[in-house]
């Protein structure tokens, strides 16, 4: 027996220091400064990192502790969030401006330090301030630890695909006018690939992204939706993808000839090159809400080009974009994707919920300042709440470090499990009704209690305008149950729940005039920033805070602060 357990602890330590030799440190320095670049016939100063656009792509493996130096040199207060990383005891590193840390000043450095625990596939990085993720961002590529495989067929080649916004102005400006007018920023002036607009924009055929691809070979796509105000249709002309990952969880293969990515979601596909050796269009443009709307967008189509090897990049065929408001489209794409039970890093679905939220998502007014002009409706300003809490980040004090050391007066733990008021949410004859568009201003959080799984409904309203709204969820994966149009009806709706097989996601597009039912274990102790990833919806406030408590053990207990945390 004693030598029984002797083995037993000998292949334990083999496992363990195993386990231990084949993660690595990745080391990474962030220079963020000024770049003067050419796009659209200008030259046009932008904030960008190492010199880039995109910034640098991050590649590491789960297990990986990944170390970045920030050092900003830039005119702007700056943070960089890793979006998608669960931040296990790293919370200190997740980077949402006075959420978790105060911000990094002009001249002052700060290093980011965490680990990659449970998960693999596409994620990526971006500034987490004002509108600088416009040109702050990057790639986030963890592949499987040594000895582990995708589960399917190993491609040729990984690219990534990262859509954007360019604006021929300093992106600062254009959100100090913004803020001045109440109406936010204006559109931007092309989409990107790669940080490239194509070639139907002026000055640009030769700022077109080019990939090139051999016959027979499969190329996984890691597409990334970097935009700031933008969901978008993507297609690559006669071909058509698998989709085997979406926010970095792997999904049952599902075959598309289009993807619908909202901002900050990550979608993998595999293309295989199996055309008539030639050139195609990859071309991506928005997707949006029909009329009557509140916030214009971009109704251009950005370019790339897919050309196989042997072929010129002459007269590339076009592919047949669906229409800015193909809302079933959209919705097709969106519902058909199922999680990949039981492939790699699968967590099965919690099958009880500890605590319901109904959550309505919508815009609505502040009252102009009487020193200024509002161009809002009604000469106001926009705003924008959760259940009637328009979220306002405090100014002293990260949330984090008021609630480590006990600081009062920074925050409020009062935000609701359900709307104060309830009407018909979805009908567009509320969307003047004043006595719901003026939501109190206030720094609201939800306490949660450790390991408790929580379930909430998202609900979209028609207040001032029917819209869509990318909800992304810091420091947790969550299970789309359901989703679907018009007011969410428990009894009927609840019956449709996915609970054998259920996407996984960060972000959640929830649909124009509809809404999505998402569910999530609060195993992750810390202060974790829920707010629509729409940049122009963020500052007016549509955003709430979770504090999910210690749990029982060290392990599970925040840790103290990094001793060079930015202070404020």
């Amino acid at each position: 027996m004693a030598r029984s357990m002797l083995l037993l602890a000998c292949a334990l330590v083999v496992l363990a220091s195993s386990t231990l030799s084949s993660a690595a440190v990745v080391e990474h320095s962030f220079q963020v400064k000024n770049l003067t670049i050419g796009r659209l016939c200008r030259q046009q100063t932008i904030t960008a990192v190492n010199g880039s656009l995109p910034g640098p792509t991050i590649r590491v493996q789960e297990g990986d502790t990944l170390i970045v130096h920030v050092s900003n040199e830039s005119p702007y207060n700056i943070t960089i969030h890793w979006h998608g990383i669960f931040q296990i005891r790293s919370i200190w590193a997740d980077g949402p401006n006075m959420i978790t840390q105060c911000p990094i000043r002009p001249g002052n450095s700060y290093t980011y330090k965490f680990r990659i625990i449970n998960q693999e596939g596409t994620l990526w990085w971006h500034a987490h301030i004002s509108m600088l993720r416009a040109t702050v961002h990057g790639a986030f590529i963890i592949r499987p630890k040594s000895g582990h495989k995708y589960p399917f067929p190993k491609p040729d080649k990984e690219v990534p695909i990262v859509l954007g916004e360019w604006w021929n102005d300093d992106i600062m400006d254009v959100a100090n006018r913004g803020e001045i007018t109440g109406v936010g920023p204006r559109i931007s002036d092309a989409f990107t690939i790669n940080g490239r607009p194509g070639d139907l924009y002026p000055c640009s055929e030769n700022q077109t992204y080019k990939l090139k691809v051999e016959k027979g070979k499969t190329y996984l796509l890691r597409i990334i939706n970097a935009a700031l105000n933008n969901q978008l249709f993507f297609k690559i002309a006669n071909h058509k993808f698998t989709v085997v990952a979406v926010d970095a969880g792997y999904t049952d293969p599902y075959v598309t000839d289009v993807v619908v990515i909202a901002p900050g979601q990550t979608t993998d596909v595999l293309l295989k090159a199996d055309q008539p050796v030639g050139s195609y269009y990859m071309a991506a443009r928005a997707y949006a809400a029909p009329p009557p709307t509140i916030v214009a967008f971009n109704m251009n189509t950005t370019r790339g080009i897919v050309v196989y090897d042997g072929a010129s990049t002459a007269n590339p065929i076009m592919p047949a974009l669906p229409a800015y408001n193909d809302t079933p489209t959209a919705y097709t794409f969106y519902s058909n994707i199922t999680g990949l039970s039981g492939g790699p890093q699968w967590v099965p679905c919690p099958r009880r919920a500890d605590e319901r939220m109904f959550v309505t998502l919508g815009l609505g007014l502040e009252q102009c300042p009487a020193n200024a002009t509002c161009q809002g409706p009604g000469s106001q300003r926009l705003s924008a709440s959760m259940n009637n809490h328009s979220f306002q980040a405090p100014t002293s004090l990260s949330i984090l470090q008021a609630y480590f050391f006990n600081v009062g007066g920074v925050y409020e733990p009062n935000f609701p499990n359900q709307p104060p008021v309830k009407f018909d949410y979805t009908n567009t004859n509320v969307s003047n009704d004043m006595s719901l568009l003026f939501p109190p201003k206030t720094t609201s959080v939800k306490m949660l209690k450790f390991n408790s799984t929580v379930e909430m409904v998202l609900q979209n309203t028609a207040l001032i305008a029917v819209e869509s709204h990318p909800m992304h969820l810091h420091g947790y994966d969550f299970y789309v149950l359901a989703q679907g149009f018009g007011n969410y009806n428990a009894s009927r709706d609840s019956k449709n729940f996915n609970l054998v097989n259920p996407q996984r996601r960060n972000t959640i597009a929830v649909p124009i005039g509809g809404w999505a039912v998402i569910r999530f274990r609060a195993n992750n102790p810390g202060v974790w920033f829920m707010h629509c990833h729409f940049d122009v919806h963020l500052p007016w406030g549509l955003a709430t805070t979770f504090i999910v408590e210690n749990g029982p053990t060290p392990s599970t207990m925040l840790p103290p602060p990094p001793a060079d945390l930015p202070q404020c």
